[in-house]
């Protein structure tokens, strides 16, 4: 038997959906210096594969990741697109992007990525072992990696200048988390899953702060299930921002894996004042499977 099928074997046994995908990737990890038997040992025990890994593939790149660590689900590719969508004219510095709840920082660096224009980039995530990815790759991009809860982490002179944003907060329900798969509920952290009662007490905050920061014609980009997107939206607009709710379009499947079925809420600083809420959607975007399927 060879190595390859020996690993099928493995992960198929241990209930691995993708395993001949999930072999090809361990086994190039051993070809790169890994000891094969540790790094199966390790997914088949339930681990991540982008733990064992040390990366995640995300909007068509790989970020690095690690134990610990909260790893970017590919739904959330579809705030990467929505920024990227209608990107602000951003001020005499270029584009302002701040990046709160970060984590490895897959979401802010692909988005500085993205924009065909000068950038300025600011994330910043409360959990250490988060932000140590973090800078490790949005540092070689020139971004700014801060430690801290939301916004307290982010400079004060970024007040009233921020073209984007992002906030991949966590929006899990409590009573929700029991429920979630073990990759994420044991290998994750609760504060990167845990959004409260409804999910929504992060997110909340955020809201709350989002017009004093944001610049005229600024928005604020945040992930929700489809369930909470109306109380999202309702939301916003208290805080006197413009809502529209934007979804994956349910008919795209680009790599056959199914629609990643991302909602985000996009919270526009109209210099015009309030405006009704909106939907809209967009399409699936380039592939980019993400083999462990933990919820949020």
């Amino acid at each position: 038997m060879s190595d390859r099928e020996g690993v099928v074997a493995s992960l198929r046994a241990a209930g691995c959906v993708f395993a001949e995908e999930e072999a090809d990737l361990l086994l190039e990890a051993a070809a790169a210096g890994a000891d094969l038997r540790a790094v199966v040992a390790r997914r088949v025990a339930g681990e991540p594969l982008e733990h064992v890994l040390g990366w995640v593939a995300f909007a068509g790149r790989r970020w690095s990741v690690g134990p610990g660590v909260f790893v970017p689900r590919r739904r959330t590719e579809l705030m990467v697109r929505a920024a990227l969508a209608a990107p602000p004219p951003g001020g005499p510095d270029g584009v302002v992007v701040v990046d709160l709840c970060c984590g490895c920082g897959a979401v802010g660096g692909a988005v500085l990525l993205g924009l065909a224009a000068d950038v300025t980039l600011h994330a910043s995530d409360v959990d250490p072992a988060a932000t140590a990815h973090a800078r490790r790759n949005l540092g070689p991009l020139g971004g700014h990696v801060h430690t801290g809860d939301l916004l307290d982490g982010v400079p004060g002179r970024l007040r009233g200048r921020v073209d984007l944003l992002l906030c991949n907060a966590p929006y899990v329900p409590t009573a929700a988390i029991a429920t979630m798969p073990p990759e994420a509920r044991e290998h994750e952290p609760a504060v990167a899953l845990d959004g409260g009662p409804d999910g929504l007490d992060v997110l909340r905050r955020v809201v709350a702060a989002a017009p004093a920061w944001l610049a005229p014609d600024g928005s604020l980009l945040f992930e929700v299930s489809p369930g909470q997107a109306a109380t999202a939206a309702a939301l916003v607009a208290d805080a006197g921002l413009r809502a529209a709710v934007v979804h994956d379009d349910p008919d795209e499947d680009p790599d056959g894996d199914g629609p990643a079925g991302g909602t985000v809420v996009v919270a526009t600083r109209h210099r015009g004042g309030r405006a009704a809420p909106g939907v809209r959607r967009a399409a699936a975007g380039p592939p980019s499977r993400r083999a462990s399927r933990g919820a949020r």
